[in-house]
């Protein structure tokens, strides 16, 4: 029987399941804008480009290596960090010996921002939402008894690349290991910052020659590490789909590749040590064809350089799968939804993978959580069977389609940002921070209408089931960060220091390389702060602008009663008030996820409400300074990082002392049930944790706001 006919047959026997309905109708749109046919056939697949190929073989859509997990596979790299780099330590031991096969290490907000951690912007900070690094000794801490010329590490560090990279290689070097034998990966992407994360110190013109100095660097010293990881993983987190998130991140690989040609260095010299970094979220097919269509479209753009080694041309990746899509509500589902995020990234062929453990959306994991978390990719790499066969999903007609498709859609927005320049310039236009912030919004508003489904959350809800056993970090790490801080810099040759500080200025001002001149103020006991600082001083600290989309949230929801009902509220207020209801969105401390606060923010805005967003950095007494002069009647604090129980408290003394006292304070993002009860009594007028439907907190806000 003919192709045509078994088609024909299908649709009149899904005709009569579907009472004479076209099997058209069940077709789904994407958040991608791809079209989801019921039934794929051969005919999906036939002329594709991308879909008559071999693994290990240009274009690579089957994986990089010929023979993929068959042969070896892909590496445990859980990322962790946390407190001190003593309590970091003994956790990365305890969890290599247990079965973890490389380390990443999250480093804390005041290390990720050029501070140390006596730095009064950093109360709340450090080691809060990773580890504490303020001087070699810490890092030699870190890395105790660890043998780094086996141990491959990954390190996720940007704005504070250059004394982190410092301090590793001179950490391994004072352990005996010559920086030549190190493997592993410095993240070292500082484009996405400027798009999500936002933990950037300088501006991007100086940040790319960092970039590009350490690439030059490890390119002639160290042939066994990968200079930059192009991270596509916080680009998801922020709210991109699957083709944003591809195109931004190649778009962003496309520009160090530029800028390191255009330092001189041969495309075969560094291409070869670039790797990837991409999130992967609960659509599950689409991420293992965004990955398939990533190793194609990378070979394709490297193809422009005309490289001599196909390792040139080839993607390597590492994977984490979602935070943001954890739940609060029902906790125990998101060890669920990591170990589809796990198969999906597994299946789409990444070469190493974290997996994030189920407690993650109200604080850092605990040792249980963590280990369910490792054991997940135990679990599948040693008992499902899926490592015997070379990309399992190979020659499917649905995922060789969505393969094409993202590629297709990828190479639209490609073309939009060659013509704006590049990627520099397309970040300096605002395009991909405005659709990233959109995709957010929209994402958010069919989340709290009820169109996708998040079970637990908008659908088959239970009693709340929270989570007790949380991790916290108190402000003792803090105590002795400083101690220890004081210690090293009574010891050291401060001339030595000083010296060490002046040439780094003078690189900074001509055209040394800024790596190899950070490595002398590090052996010389110089800190994070003090060589951020030295640079800081030629290139200043940069300061992004805050902008609200409007728009989009309610345009989801349509001619709405729910949308309708709360605009007349703002508008009923406005006529009793004589202005509209000024809610201030301020994200303190230097936790630069500003997912949460810009949903939030254009929400509200499009409900009716007067909205100021904070720039980003807020202290405490600067954000209730911002509060009184722009006379808001609220204060939304957003916290993903552990700081709330010391920013929050201290905002709300900050704004009795100017006169604020009227203005309230309410609190959203990671924040353990069990802290409600604290902050509550602090002060604060309501709490919204991840999960929170926007127009119940719209409600609530207005009724705390109305009260007399």
């Amino acid at each position: 029987m003919s192709e045509n006919s078994k088609k024909k047959q299908w649709e009149q026997a899904a005709g009569k399941d579907l009472k004479g309905k076209s099997p058209d109708t069940l077709n789904w749109l994407t958040p991608e804008g791809i079209e989801v046919k019921p039934l794929y056939d051969s005919g999906d697949t036939a002329g594709l480009e991308s879909a008559d190929t071999y693994p290990g073989i240009e274009p690579f859509v089957r994986g990089p290596r010929a023979t993929m997990y068959s042969a070896r596979p892909w590496t445990i790299r859980q990322y962790a960090g946390f407190s001190t780099a003593r309590e970091s330590n003994q956790f990365y031991r305890k969890n290599l010996a247990a079965g973890q096969m490389g380390l990443s290490v999250a480093f804390d907000l005041a290390t990720h921002r050029g501070y140390d951690s006596d730095h009064p912007r950093v109360v709340g900070d450090v080691g809060k939402a990773g580890v504490a690094i303020d001087s070699v000794e810490d890092m030699k801490i870190l890395f105790d008894q660890i043998p780094l010329d086996q141990m491959s590490v990954s390190m996720t560090m940007n704005g504070a690349v250059l004394p982190i990279l410092a301090m590793y290689i001179i950490a391994a070097e004072e352990h005996g290991v010559p920086q030549e034998k190190l493997t592993g990966t410095i993240q070292n992407d500082i484009l996405k910052e400027y798009l999500t994360r936002n933990t950037y110190i300088y501006p991007p013109t100086p940040s790319m020659r960092i970039v590009s100095d350490i690439i030059a660097y490890c390119s002639k010293n160290m042939p066994k590490y990968n200079t930059v990881s192009i991270s596509g993983y916080h680009i998801m987190e922020a709210g991109a789909d699957s083709v944003l998130q591809t195109a931004f991140t190649l778009a962003n690989g496309l520009e160090y590749v530029k800028a390191a040609i255009a330092s001189g260095l041969n495309i075969d010299d560094f291409a070869p040590r670039l790797s990837f970094f991409f999130g992967i979220g609960m659509n599950f097919f689409m991420d293992i064809a965004m990955l398939r269509a990533a190793r194609f479209l990378w070979n394709e753009l490297m193809g422009r350089f005309n490289p001599n080694k196909d390792e040139s041309k080839m993607l390597r990746t590492h994977c984490q799968t979602s935070g943001w899509s954890l739940t609060q509500q029902d906790p125990y589902n998101n060890i669920i939804r990591t170990t589809l995020e796990c198969m999906s990234a597994v299946l789409g062929g990444t070469q190493s993978l974290h997996t994030n453990s189920y407690d993650e959306a109200v604080g850092l994991p605990t040792d249980t959580s963590a280990r369910i978390a490792r054991n997940t990719q135990l679990i599948v790499q040693e008992e499902s069977q899926v490592c015997h066969v070379v990309d399992p999903l190979g020659g499917s007609y649905y995922v060789e389609s969505l393969t094409s498709s993202i590629i297709e859609k990828v190479r639209i927005i490609l073309k939009e940002i060659e013509d704006l320049g590049g990627m520099a310039k397309a970040i300096e236009s605002g395009m991909p921070k405005m659709r990233i912030e959109e995709s957010a919004a929209r994402k958010q508003a069919r989340i709290d209408m009820g169109k996708d489904i998040i079970v637990g959350v908008n659908k088959y809800k239970i009693k709340e089931d929270a989570i007790e056993d949380v991790r916290e970090v108190t402000s003792q790490v803090r105590d002795e960060q400083v101690a220890r801080l004081n210690e090293i810099k009574a010891k050291r040759d401060n001339g030595a220091v000083e010296k060490a500080l002046a040439d780094l200025v003078k690189c900074a001002q001509s055209n040394g390389n800024l790596l190899e001149t950070c490595l002398t103020a590090v052996r010389a006991r110089a800190t994070v702060g003090e060589i951020s600082d030295a640079m800081e001083k030629v290139y200043g600290r940069f300061v992004a602008t805050t902008q609200c989309i409007s728009g989009i949230y309610s345009s989801e929801f349509g001619n709405s009663d729910i949308i309708k009902s709360l605009q007349k509220r703002t508008e009923d207020f406005m006529k009793k008030e004589g202005r509209r209801p000024r809610i201030l969105m301020s994200k303190m401390g230097q936790d630069g996820h500003d997912r949460g606060v810009k949903v939030v923010a254009t929400a509200f805005a499009d409900l009716g409400f007067d909205v100021d967003i904070g720039p980003m950095f807020q202290t405490p007494e600067e954000a209730a300074k911002m509060a009184v002069e722009n006379d808001v009647h609220v204060v939304g604090a957003s916290s993903l990082a552990a700081g709330h129980k010391t920013l929050i408290p201290a905002l709300i003394e900050s704004l009795k002392k100017i006169g604020g006292d009227e203005i309230k304070v309410v609190a959203g993002g990671v924040i353990p049930p069990r802290d409600y009860e604290f902050l509550e009594k602090a002060g604060v007028a309501g709490i919204f944790g991840p999960g929170t439907v926007i127009t119940e907190a719209a409600n609530r806000v207005l009724n705390a706001i109305e009260k007399k």
